[in-house]
């Protein structure tokens, strides 16, 4: 019940991280961040506290839930201050994340990345919209993505994720997968990993161009709002870790019943020799 609340908590304070950080925040948006932030505990502590799943998936695999909160928490937060921080005097020396924002974009701002193709959706944004900034933003986001990434690659593939402490339960971890429906669990298991590491791949490509849709369709100075300029740009960096933590889980898992397979079969062969 304790590790519910602290969860709930956390998850609160994620999201009014924005509201917190930068100045000049509207109550409006204040108290519309304080709603989300309460409803988003809400549902934690329920999905936590429960004895039985609902939807979140590898609630009992750490640390895959856990690299995914504290990649979304650093990108928030990142994000946050770095708004916040160029929002003051601009004679002021650049702070330590701006910096790293910068180095970030030197290196992944090259032509047909997902961060140029970023830059080139905001380009239609009013002028008054610092587009470098938003660069920066995406570059360090991604930087950040990536690193979880591949911390749990290397948990996984070398730390005997997920049953290195205890075994895996597949119906509490994957609530949502009916392994009972449809043809065998492990070919469905690897058509989903496919599937989620693909959209994975693709979505920081294809969140730019439905961007251009949008300011081409509804107001773009919308989209120039630090609050939605934030939540833009960590949903651009984080629904792609979060498909392609799931495909690299889901690999792992139909690798499991892959050897739990192979040893029954071989124990079979051995009683019908004996």
């Amino acid at each position: 019940m304790i590790g519910s609340a602290v969860r709930a908590l956390l998850m609160a304070l994620l999201v009014v991280i924005p509201s917190l950080v930068l100045p000049g925040t509207s109550s409006d948006a204040a108290q519309m961040a304080a709603l989300v932030a309460l409803v988003a505990a809400v549902v934690t502590f329920a999905e936590y506290a429960s004895e039985y799943p609902t939807f979140l998936e590898f609630r009992n695999a750490p640390p895959f839930n856990r690299l995914r909160f504290l990649a979304l928490f650093f990108c928030v937060l990142f994000a946050s201050l770095i708004l916040a921080s160029g929002q003051q005097d601009p004679a002021l020396p650049p702070t330590v994340l701006q910096s790293l924002a910068r180095d970030a974009a030197s290196l992944l701002d090259f032509p047909y990345s997902p961060v140029r193709l970023m830059s080139i959706a905001y380009a239609d944004v009013p002028v008054w919209f610092d587009t470098q900034t938003a660069i920066d933003i995406a570059s360090l986001l991604l930087f950040v993505t990536l690193i979880a990434l591949l911390l749990f690659w290397i948990h996984a593939r070398f730390i005997f994720w997920p049953i290195r402490k205890t075994a895996f339960n597949f119906w509490i971890n994957l609530p949502l997968f009916d392994p009972t429906s449809g043809r065998d669990v492990l070919f469905r298991l690897k058509r989903d990993a496919h599937f989620n590491l693909a959209l994975g791949f693709l979505l920081p490509f294809l969140i730019p161009a439905l961007l251009r849709m949008w300011i081409g369709a509804f107001d773009a100075s919308m989209l120039a709002l630090p609050e939605i300029l934030i939540w833009v740009l960590c949903a651009w960096a984080f629904l792609p870790l979060t498909l392609m933590m799931r495909g690299i889980a889901l690999f792992r898992v139909a690798a499991l019943i892959e050897e739990k397979r192979r040893r029954a079969y071989a124990q079979q062969d051995e009683l019908q020799i004996v």
